[in-house]
């Protein structure tokens, strides 16, 4: 992804499952990787997670965070600021579109103030408050990537179908931070490339119950879609930064 620079430490978050997990096997594979950081919620649900710390050792590291709590973001930072000096790649993998009583909403009727609260804690929030606390690892003189997965469906220019109004304007608030966030970081981290990502339909829990509405050969398994992803990172060139990708390369709009 990053192949000027002979090691690349890296940062998961949200490695448990899916997309995340996904980045975590991919990114063990490759011979430059020196340490990568993956972060997990509930350690009763992270067992491949763990797994794969007990097959790789000091390679994988794996740090709880709530990304809800900006206490424990900024803790999970100082953790990685002690193993090393810098990062050359963050991958913000944390999503939700239904957890619980928290569905997508067809209608207006069907909003819930908590729920909206919740989708913008996790899907946008937990994002910027990342970048707000990664900031000391991005000031070096290496290039690095700072990229969040986000969603077509959060693009406002591409919305034609209405209704999940929740997870699109926590997507919408996602890539405003990103962008003005990436402004920031020309200045204060002028190696820093800060990216949107979609990833397509992908075969994962959170899109499990709308799948069947997805068209033959667009439901993307998690390893073509990392494969994918990692493709449209290692191209990036600087003047890229703070803008909104598609698996396939192409900008979105906003």
């Amino acid at each position: 992804m990053l192949t000027e620079i002979d090691r690349i430490n890296a940062l998961i978050i949200g490695a448990t499952q899916g997309i995340g997990l996904g980045f975590v096997k991919a990114l063990l594979q490759q011979k430059n990787i020196g340490t990568i950081f993956a972060t997990y919620r509930n350690k009763e649900t992270s067992g491949e997670l763990f797994a794969l710390q007990q097959q790789y050792g000091d390679r994988l590291k794996c740090i709880q965070v709530d990304i809800t709590q900006e206490s424990q973001i900024a803790i999970g930072i100082a953790e990685i600021q002690k193993s090393v000096k810098e990062l050359h790649l963050a991958i913000y993998c944390v999503g939700v579109l239904h957890e619980g009583d928290l569905t997508p909403e067809k209608s207006l009727r069907q909003i819930n103030a908590q729920n909206l609260i919740y989708s913008f804690q996790v899907n946008s929030i937990g994002a910027v408050l990342l970048a707000k606390h990664l900031m000391p690892l991005f000031k070096k003189s290496q290039r690095s990537i700072f990229a969040s997965i986000s969603a077509k469906v959060g693009s406002i220019g591409d919305n034609r179908l209405g209704g999940w109004y929740g997870y699109r304007a926590s997507k919408s608030a996602l890539n405003m931070f990103l962008k003005t966030t990436a402004i920031e970081y020309s200045r204060r981290c002028p190696k820093t490339i800060v990216v949107a990502l979609h990833p397509g339909t992908t075969d994962t829990k959170l899109s499990r119950p709308f799948q069947k509405n997805v068209p033959p050969g667009k439901l993307f398994p998690v390893e073509h879609t990392v494969d994918l992803l990692s493709k449209v990172i290692s191209s990036l060139e600087q003047k890229d930064s703070g803008e909104f990708f598609s698996w396939d390369g192409s900008k979105l709009p906003w």
